[in-house]
């Protein structure tokens, strides 16, 4: 059963800036303040998982552990039909050791056969843990199709590239309100926040 989440802050176990900056934003409605990993100075630990939950759950435990507190990881990425569904849990390696996405994005656009179908999915796993060991893990999911040249310059990753289902613009040209009201971030925290903080719906 999912534990509910009484601590005054929770640390957002990344040190992604993009990331810590969408988490901050779905956190303030239940007024939880957020601090990152990264103004902690915890280390990052090795993602050793083979799911996207199984990587969010090392990340979160780990910061957990550190902080002494409850802590939040996420472990998302883009997921390629045509490739399998890569790069999957390595996007960010795609962008090689310094982790650039727009290297990333020509990879995937280089890695597509030339008529190959262009449908994706930017999948999501958030993990709630505490410094005692318990994690709690929810995954989101939003499906869409890709684009090139990238467009936009909003967002983050591989955003520029990803048109969501329905849509026109990828999430690199949405406002950011319009991207978090329906990114598979917000999908998998909107389950979280039913099952583990006060307030919600």
């Amino acid at each position: 059963m999912a534990r509910r989440f009484t601590g005054r802050r929770i640390v957002v176990a990344s040190h992604n800036a993009g990331k810590v900056a969408e988490i901050a934003d779905l956190l303030a409605p239940y007024e939880i303040p957020a601090v990152s990993a990264g103004t902690l100075g915890l280390p990052e630990p090795e993602e050793t998982g083979a799911t996207f939950e199984e990587n969010a759950a090392i990340k979160a435990l780990a910061s957990a552990s550190a902080a002494g507190e409850a802590a939040l990881s996420d472990d998302s990425g883009l997921a390629v039909a045509a490739l399998g569904g890569e790069p999957g849990i390595h996007s960010a390696r795609w962008g090689g050791p310094r982790r650039n996405f727009t290297l990333a994005m020509r990879r995937v656009e280089d890695a597509l056969p030339p008529d190959a179908a262009r449908d994706a999915a930017f999948v999501c796993a958030l993990a709630l843990a505490w410094p005692d060991g318990h994690v709690d893990t929810f995954e989101g999911r939003v499906e869409g199709r890709l684009v090139w040249p990238p467009r936009g310059t909003r967002g983050f990753g591989y955003d520029p590239i990803f048109v969501p289902e329905g849509g026109r613009l990828t999430f690199g040209e949405m406002e950011p309100g319009a991207k978090h009201a329906i990114s598979h971030r917000a999908d998998a925290f909107g389950k979280l926040a039913a099952a583990c903080l006060a307030g919600a719906p």
